[in-house]
């Protein structure tokens, strides 16, 4: 093969692409942990994979960590190839910071001794080493005097922040984080997770965050990866990938979803809450039409109407699901939903409810 051929039968790469994998498959075994997987990471941006247990999320990660080689395809980092068929770089020479879901603090060190493991001793020695530490405490909302305490002496979010530190100490061009807020109880979690997102973000650190949990990556990251059967099944921005997501697996993954028939002509969909305007419309004649729960509200007149038939109340917000009056030449069984409402006084099983649509619905084919 000429270099112009062998040229062109590569993918392509994207200049401004801090880290690029290519068609990565992995297998342990019979099991195929990872199918042709195309990721880009654009530089000091955060993307998150999400996608439950088992999808190969974590697989992934690894991977670009350098923990394990693919089968095939190619991983590079700043353009440069650190894994494929026929090289390994591995990883403690690919200046990648990695944070485990448990922290993985050393415990017969100090907090402060944990955080100098990760430094460049040909850099830092005696004072100036001490004067790092008590910065990279200090970047992750921590003091001096918890350089003192022992890791077993903090709370499981300054464990947390205390491993990112350390991380942090190697001056990572790429962050990579497994589920590093799992533990963590759900106050602990946000406030955590919010402190080390300000904290990479003014650092200006790639990074990558792994997680099964929607909220947390649609809330982290700049670019989100659904993952399912070792398969990438949408990537894009949280907001494009939860109002428009790809398929309607994807679609019930991301969040609670309102699915109902309905028939498409041009871009309205006609279903049991009347008619809908579409986006960019698949298809033709009969669809599924989803809608998320917050674009259906109660209101106080309209043509769409039902009965509440159950609540469950969550505080701020009470979950109603409703029974749909059959409308105007809808000889069909009569369809339910269920809807989210800010107010439990008025959401009350057997109250009769008006409704209204906020928004465009997404179709997709029968």
């Amino acid at each position: 093969m000429t270099q112009a051929l062998a040229a062109a039968a590569q993918p392509a790469v994207n200049d401004h692409e801090h880290l690029t994998v290519s068609g990565v498959g992995k297998s342990f075994g019979k099991v195929r942990a990872l199918r042709d997987v195309d990721l880009g990471v654009l530089r000091g941006t955060t993307t998150a994979i999400v996608g439950p247990s088992g999808s190969g999320k974590t697989t992934l990660l690894r991977i670009i960590a350098g923990f394990d080689a693919p089968d095939e395809g190619t991983v590079r980092l700043n353009g440069r190839v650190v894994a494929d068929g026929r090289r390994l770089v591995p990883a403690h020479k690919r200046n990648i910071g990695f944070v485990a879901q448990d922290g993985a603090l050393f415990p017969h060190l100090s907090v402060g001794g944990n955080v100098a493991f990760g430094l460049d001793r040909t850099r830092y020695r005696g004072a100036a080493a001490d004067r790092r530490v008590v910065e990279l405490l200090e970047m992750v909302a921590l003091t001096a005097e918890h350089a003192r305490r022992r890791p077993d002496q903090l709370s499981g979010g300054q464990q947390q922040r205390v491993a990112l530190a350390r991380a942090l100490a190697r001056d990572p061009e790429l962050m990579l984080l497994d589920e590093p807020f799992s533990a963590l109880d759900a106050g602990l979690r946000l406030s955590t997770r919010k402190a080390v997102a300000e904290t990479l973000a003014s650092q200006g650190v790639t990074t990558i965050l792994v997680t099964h949990d929607q909220s947390e990556a649609l809330s982290f990251a700049d670019q989100v990866a659904i993952m399912r059967h070792g398969a990438l099944a949408q990537v894009g921005a949280p907001f494009v990938v939860y109002t428009r997501p790809a398929d309607l697996e994807t679609a019930r993954f991301l969040g609670e979803a309102v699915v109902l028939d309905a028939v498409l002509q041009g871009s309205l969909a006609t279903c049991a809450l009347g008619e809908i305007p579409v986006r960019l419309p698949p298809a033709q004649g009969a669809v599924k039409l989803m809608l998320r729960p917050e674009q259906v509200r109660i209101a106080g007149s309209g043509g769409i109407h039902g009965t509440i038939t159950e609540t469950d109340f969550f505080g701020p917000d009470v979950t109603v699901r409703i029974l749909l009056d059959r409308r105007p030449g809808d000889d069909g069984a009569p369809q339910s939903i269920t809807i989210r409402h800010w107010n439990a006084g008025l959401a009350r099983v057997g109250a009769q409810v008006f409704l209204r649509i906020v928004g465009e619905g997404v179709a997709y084919p029968a």
